[in-house]
């Protein structure tokens, strides 16, 4: 069974959620070091295209998971076996109802601000009371990190020695700065799950699952913050779309 495919060039895999999380708790209960999971979806991809750092992290994860609802169209246009998204928030409940059970096993959350990794923290003990939080650290807010900034934040997560890093920087950030740094790191698995710290700590409330089931959460999420993702939704989803069609068509004529 293929368990990837290209998506533009990008492997996206085409196991179901329960599946990722099985694979990502052998790699944790394991010996290698630094796996990471990515999240692929029209918007990432197309940002890929013109960012060749993002496009080297993306295509380097150990698992690129299909996040958006796009994704899942494009293997069904171009004849691929993906049949549901995997976000972001699937993979971190998942894994964390999973290692809870297993009751020894810790987390770092580095990114977003205080005040939200605060409310993660103590949500957390509420809900996987088994998990222990090794640390957290808030980074500056910048568009780019200097080495400095690069160094006080490996130097947090390997003194914590969490088995869990989870990075909520928001993309592409999030992945350049775990390439960059995931040979550096005293940690089994990385995880880039951007929104999900606004999410989970409640700062930003998540469509309804009925949305989320009907593949419309980002229309809600459209709706309610119009000018920050206009561009993802009006300009980054059409062009993805319309690369697919032309990749469909010039295939097809082949």
């Amino acid at each position: 069974m293929k368990l990837a495919e290209s998506i533009l060039g990008y492997p996206v895999t085409s196991k179901t959620g329960s599946d990722c999380i099985y694979s990502i708790i052998q790699w944790i209960e394991g010996q290698l070091r630094s796996k990471y999971l990515a999240c692929a979806n029209p918007h990432s991809l197309e940002v890929a295209r013109t960012d060749p750092l993002f496009d080297e992290a993306i295509k380097a994860a150990d698992l690129l998971v299909p996040d958006g609802l796009g994704v899942v169209i494009a293997s069904r246009i171009l004849g691929g076996s993906i049949r549901e998204r995997v976000t972001g928030s699937d993979i971190f409940s998942g894994l964390s109802r999973a290692l809870n059970e297993r009751g020894r096993y810790s987390y770092f959350f580095l990114g977003s601000a205080e005040q939200t990794l605060a409310r993660i923290v103590a949500r957390l003990k509420v809900d996987f009371p088994k998990i222990a939080v090794a640390g957290t650290y808030s980074p500056p807010f910048k568009n780019e990190f200097t080495a400095e900034d690069d160094q006080v934040m490996i130097e947090a997560i390997n003194r914590a020695r969490p088995d869990v890093l989870w990075v909520g920087m928001t993309a592409p950030k999030q992945e350049k700065w775990i390439y960059r740094n995931r040979d550096k790191l005293d940690v089994k698995f990385i995880g880039a799950i951007g929104a999900v710290f606004d999410f989970y700590a409640g700062t930003v409330r998540r469509p309804h699952p009925v949305f989320q089931t009907l593949g419309l959460e980002w229309l809600i999420r459209f709706l309610g913050e119009p000018r920050r993702l206009w561009k993802r939704n009006l300009v980054s989803t059409p062009l993805f779309f319309l690369r697919m069609i032309r990749y469909r068509l010039k295939h097809r004529e082949a």
